[in-house]
C-alpha cells in the first residue's frame, strides 16, 4: 500500500515539476504603429517579412486578436487591461499640447513585472501622456527608455510640431539623422547583450513604424518597384525596414543564448490607415474606425511556452487581455477586476478561448471621429451609431486623400440612431448588414452594451496648452506643465 502511494505522489510531483521548476521567460512584446492586415507575407505573399513570417510560423498567428481603432486607447489597454472609455482615454489620441496622460492611480504591466523580479525596458512611441514627469515611462515601471513621448515625428530628425522629440531614460537626445528603426534595433541589441540572462527581462517594443509620416531608406522601397503608387511603395519598405530590425533582434537573442527562452509577442496598435498607405484588405475599413480593418490586428505569439507552431489560432483575444495574460506567463496573479482576462493557458496550449464578448469602444464626445460605440458577443457584432471615417473595402493599391480630422458633426448625424449587425462567422468582411433581419439579436446586444456604457469615464480631451511649447525648454517636447 505505502509503495502504491510512493508511485501515486511521485507520478503528481513529475506531472507538476515543470510548473514549479521552470524559470520564469523573458518575454519581448512588439507594436507594430499602424500596421495593416494585408501588410504581412504570411497573409499576403507580396509583402517581405522573412523574420515575422518565420516567428510567427514558429508559433501561432492570432487570427481574431483585436485591439481599439487608434493609438493611445491600444496601449493604454496593452499596459493596464482596462477598457479605454473607463480611463477617459476613447477619444481619439493624446495631442502633444494636451494636459493629460493615461490615469496614474492605474498600475502599469511592467510595474507588475518588477515585483516578479523582472529587468525592464521600453524602446520607441510612448504616446500615453508626458505633461509630468510621472506620467513616463521611468516612473511607470520601466528601468529604461529610448524613444519619444509623441504619437509620431519625422524618423531622421526626431521632431513633431515644433519640437524635438527623443529620449534616453529622461536626457533629451538630438538627432543624427539616422533613420528611427535602425536606432530602435541598436539599442534592443545592446541591452540584449549586457542583459543579465539569469534574471528575467521584459522588453515592451513599440516600433514608430509603419506610422506616417512615409519615410525609409531608398533601398527598401526600391525593393517594391513593381507596386503603382509611391505611397504604397514606401509603406512597404518602411514594413520591410522593421521587419529586418525584427531579424536583428531576433539575432541578438540567439547570440546571448536567450532566445530559446524569450517569449515573443507581437501585435499592430490598430489597423492600417488607408490614407497613408496601409491595407486591410478584404476586411472592412480601416484605422480611426470600428470596422475590422481598424480593430483586427495582425498578431501572433512564439517562443518560450507556447506548445503549439504553425498553427493559426481561432479564439478570440483583446488589447486588455495581454496586460493579465503576459503576467501570468511571467509567473504571476492577475487581477481578476481587471476587464483583461488571463489568456496564457489558452495560448500556450492552443485551447479555447476564455474571451466571448468585447468592446470595441465607446466614445460620447462628439463628433466621434473614430466611431461612437460597438459590441462583439459570440459571432454577432453591432455597430451603434458612427463607425468612423473609412467605411469601404480597399484594395492595396487604392488611392484614399480623406483624413479623419477632417469629420464633423455634419458627416456623423446620419448615424446618430443607425444600427449595424454583422455576423462574423459568416461574414467576416462586414459586408451584410443583418439588423433589419434579426431585431431580436440587435436588441440583445444593445442592451449588453448599455450595461458598459454605464460605466464610462467622460472623455478626457482637454483643449491645447500654451504651457507645453517646445520653446520653453530648449527645443524639446519636455514634461513639467501640468
Amino acid at each position: 500500500m505505502e509503495t502504491s502511494v510512493s508511485v501515486f505522489v511521485f507520478c503528481i510531483f513529475i506531472h507538476f515539476l515543470p510548473y514549479v521548476s521552470a524559470k520564469p521567460p523573458h518575454i519581448v512584446f512588439i507594436v507594430a504603429d499602424d500596421y495593416g492586415w494585408n501588410d504581412v507575407g504570411f497573409r499576403n505573399p507580396s509583402v517581405l517579412t522573412p523574420n515575422i513570417d518565420k516567428l510567427a510560423r514558429s508559433g501561432m498567428i492570432l487570427n481574431s486578436s483585436y485591439v481599439m481603432p487608434v493609438c493611445t486607447p491600444s496601449r493604454n489597454s496593452f499596459m493596464t487591461g482596462q477598457y479605454a472609455f473607463k480611463s477617459g482615454l476613447q477619444h481619439i489620441v493624446i495631442l502633444p499640447q494636451q494636459a493629460t496622460c493615461a490615469p496614474l492611480n492605474n498600475t502599469f504591466l511592467p510595474q507588475k513585472l518588477k515585483e516578479l523580479g523582472y529587468a525592464t525596458h521600453a524602446i520607441g512611441k510612448w504616446h500615453l501622456g508626458f505633461c509630468k514627469w510621472e506620467c513616463t515611462p521611468t516612473y511607470r515601471g520601466f528601468d529604461t527608455f529610448y524613444g519619444y513621448y509623441n504619437g509620431a515625428e519625422d524618423y531622421y530628425n526626431l521632431s513633431i510640431a515644433g519640437g524635438k522629440d527623443f529620449r534616453d531614460n529622461r536626457t533629451p537626445v538630438n538627432a543624427t539623422g539616422e533613420y528611427s528603426t535602425i536606432l530602435y534595433a541598436r539599442r534592443a541589441e545592446s541591452i540584449i547583450k549586457d542583459h543579465d540572462a539569469s534574471k528575467p527581462m521584459y522588453m515592451y517594443l513599440p516600433f514608430q513604424s509603419v506610422h506616417e509620416p512615409l519615410q525609409v531608406p531608398q533601398k527598401y522601397s526600391d525593393i517594391y518597384s513593381k507596386v503603382h503608387t509611391e505611397s504604397r511603395r514606401t509603406y512597404l519598405g518602411m514594413v520591410t525596414a522593421m521587419d529586418e530590425a525584427i531579424g536583428n533582434i531576433t539575432k541578438a537573442l540567439k547570440t546571448k543564448g536567450m532566445f530559446n527562452d524569450t517569449l515573443i509577442v507581437f501585435t499592430a496598435d490598430n489597423g492600417g490607415w488607408i490614407t497613408y498607405a496601409g491595407n486591410n484588405y478584404p476586411l472592412r475599413g480601416g484605422k480611426t474606425t470600428v470596422f475590422e480593418g481598424g480593430t483586427r490586428a495582425t498578431a501572433f505569439v512564439s517562443g518560450a511556452g507556447i506548445q503549439k507552431s504553425n498553427y493559426v489560432y481561432p479564439g478570440m483575444i483583446h488589447a486588455v487581455d495581454w496586460m493579465p495574460t503576459v503576467l501570468s506567463a511571467a509567473g504571476g496573479t492577475p487581477d481578476p477586476t481587471l476587464d483583461g482576462i488571463d489568456q496564457w493557458d489558452s495560448l500556450r496550449t492552443a485551447g479555447e478561448s476564455k474571451r466571448t464578448e468585447f468592446i470595441y469602444n465607446i466614445d460620447d464626445l462628439r463628433p466621434e471621429i473614430c466611431g461612437h460605440a460597438a459590441i462583439r458577443m459570440g459571432d454577432y457584432k453591432l455597430i451603434d451609431g458612427y463607425p468612423g471615417a473609412f467605411q469601404d473595402w480597399y484594395k492595396p493599391d487604392q488611392v484614399v486623400s480623406d483624413l479623419y480630422e477632417d469629420v464633423s458633426l455634419n458627416d456623423t448625424r446620419p448615424f446618430f440612431d443607425k444600427m449595424m449587425l454583422f455576423n462574423l462567422k459568416d461574414d467576416p468582411n462586414e459586408h451584410v448588414d443583418l439588423s433589419k433581419k434579426h431585431p431580436d439579436i440587435v436588441k440583445k446586444l444593445k442592451s449588453r452594451l448599455e450595461y458598459y456604457h454605464k460605466q464610462i469615464v467622460p472623455a478626457n480631451f482637454p483643449k491645447n496648452s500654451a504651457s507645453s511649447a517646445p520653446t520653453n525648454y530648449g527645443g524639446f517636447w519636455t514634461p513639467g506643465w501640468c
